[in-house]
């Protein structure tokens, strides 16, 4: 045998040996299990089956709380009541229906709402009546408020509020409405009688001499704070019982000026006059002018200790007076108003009859106002008033020109007859014994006043006398085409242990039938 021969038997002997080795290893490889990882924990049987009823728990919790959502859903949105947990104003009114909960707030309200609140300020004590501002609660927005809760979102938050209340209530405060035009006078009329109060400087003409009274400082009401403590009150009924504060504030009169003085009481003298076609008066004016400089005039009021001051007129008068031309420039009786009053009281006749001649034959010319405190000017001992009975603070006592809101009250009846706009007037805080409630006026010198205007087509007249007991005031001037009768209604609306409440109504007619029907007044009065 060759060297090469030898080789390839020994080349052919190494191939076997391989392909016997792979054979072997094939095998070995299909006879061996797989060995995992040193790390992998395998899973039992037990494992298995316990892992299998945990999700399917979990799959039927979570189904059971999507049909449960769905059901309350549902629920929610059929719902027609109010849901659990809502109150208004203290009030559960769960499970009703808009209407039922309206309806037991209204009861709940006119049972617990109080007639009259008092108001306080110092010693000051008055009293407003709740139904003469028209204080009330919107049960009807509150209602359906109330209905809202738990609607007004998507069904995810409506339903997370719906659950939130049944745990935690709601409460809803009613909107409190109030007349607020009423009260605002109320106050208004209430910073006339505090003690207190501030008088504003004023001026009138007493023969050739303008008096000019010094206002002096003090306070008036705080319309909105007291406002505001008025609408507490009633919100809060653990409180309504207790008297409410009247906030005050300090108020400076108007300072005196002079100018514009000079310039309201400066005219030249008119002659009085009427025409037929048309027919028209035009009556007579003085002319008026300072008899002293504009400078001296200051230097006067310069001394700042004085209450009162004179300025000098010069006074013109005219050719021809209103009173010369006599009834024919107003042919026609407007109305007629009289009152009775006791004349062996000599003091308070002087003063009816001093207050009387100051108006009697006074003109009002059409759009012209008359202010009762200008024309009648200050009550005072020189102009010949006398000490009589009067109301201060809430009591009857004796004062310089006692009586003369007689005259006043006897005029407002004349104006309001014969159809004028009455621009300023206030109640006595006692029914007096001349007129019934609501048919008054009173004036204060500096502070109340009564005023009307003319606000007819042509001037008016007014003629007033005070005899054998009897005041009355006539009032003259032209008949229109478009006059109405005129009847006054007032009567007592209310009466508490303190308080009397009064209500007076214009009623217009025309050949028996009702045009209309004003409201005059809303007033409330002290009992004796």
């Amino acid at each position: 045998m060759n060297v090469k021969e030898k080789s390839l038997e020994n080349d052919n002997s190494i191939s076997n040996t391989t392909n016997q080795n792979d054979n072997t290893q094939i095998l070995h490889k299909e006879k061996t299990e797989i060995i995992p990882s040193p790390n992998f924990i395998p899973v039992t049987e037990h494992q298995k089956k316990h892992f299998s009823i945990f999700t399917y728990l979990i799959i039927i919790f979570i189904i059971i709380l999507v049909v449960c959502f769905f059901i309350f859903t549902a629920y929610n949105l059929l719902n027609t009541k109010i849901i659990s947990g809502v109150h208004i104003k203290g009030i559960d009114v769960s499970n009703e229906s808009p209407s039922d909960a309206r309806y037991e707030l209204d009861n709940y309200f006119s049972q617990n709402m109080p007639e009259e609140l008092t108001l306080k300020y110092g010693d000051f004590e008055t009293t407003i009546s709740l139904s003469q501002i028209d204080a009330s609660f919107d049960t009807k927005s509150a209602a359906a408020s109330a209905y809202n809760v738990g609607r007004q979102g998507n069904i995810f938050e409506n339903n997370l509020y719906v659950l939130s209340t049944m745990f935690g209530n709601v409460n809803i405060e009613p909107v409190l409405k109030i007349n607020q035009k009423q009260l605002t006078k109320n106050l208004e009329d209430i910073s006339t009688q505090l003690p207190d109060k501030v008088t504003q400087s004023s001026y009138y003409i007493e023969d050739d001499n303008l008096i000019i009274t010094r206002g002096k400082e003090g306070n008036v009401v705080d319309i909105d704070a007291t406002i505001n403590n008025i609408k507490f009150a009633i919100c809060n009924f653990s409180t309504v019982q207790n008297p409410v504060e009247i906030v005050v504030k300090s108020k400076q009169p108007d300072p005196i000026n002079i100018e514009q003085i000079h310039n309201e009481i400066y005219k030249e003298p008119v002659d009085a006059y009427y025409t037929q076609n048309p027919f028209c008066v035009y009556p007579s004016e003085n002319g008026v002018d300072f008899n002293v400089s504009i400078e001296e005039a200051k230097a006067i009021l310069g001394d700042q200790t004085a209450q009162e001051y004179t300025i000098p007129l010069n006074i013109k008068s005219p050719n021809v007076t209103t009173n010369m031309i006599g009834t024919e420039a107003f042919p026609d009786l407007l109305s007629t108003f009289s009152t009775n009053y006791l004349a062996s009281n000599r003091n308070r006749t002087t003063n009816l009859i001093l207050a009387a001649n100051k108006i009697n034959g006074t003109v009002v010319m059409p759009g012209e106002t008359f202010s009762y405190n200008k024309v009648v000017g200050e009550r005072t001992i020189a102009a010949g008033y006398k000490e009589a009975s009067i109301y201060v603070s809430g009591q009857v006592v004796d004062g310089l020109g006692g009586g003369i809101c007689q005259i006043t009250s006897t005029l407002y009846n004349a104006v309001v007859y014969a159809n004028l706009e009455v621009t300023q007037r206030t109640n006595h805080q006692f029914v007096p014994s001349y007129v019934s409630a609501s048919r008054d006026a009173t004036v204060v010198y500096g502070s109340i006043d009564f005023q009307f205007k003319n606000n007819r087509n042509y001037p008016i007249k007014l003629v007033c006398s005070v005899a054998n007991g009897v005041a009355t005031f006539q009032i003259y001037g032209l008949k229109q085409e478009d006059d109405c009768q005129v009847e006054i209604s007032s009567y007592i609306t209310g009466t508490t242990s303190t308080a009397i409440y009064s209500e007076a109504y214009k009623i217009l007619k025309r050949d028996g039938k009702i045009l209309g029907k004003e409201l005059l007044c809303k007033d409330t009065y002290k009992r004796h």
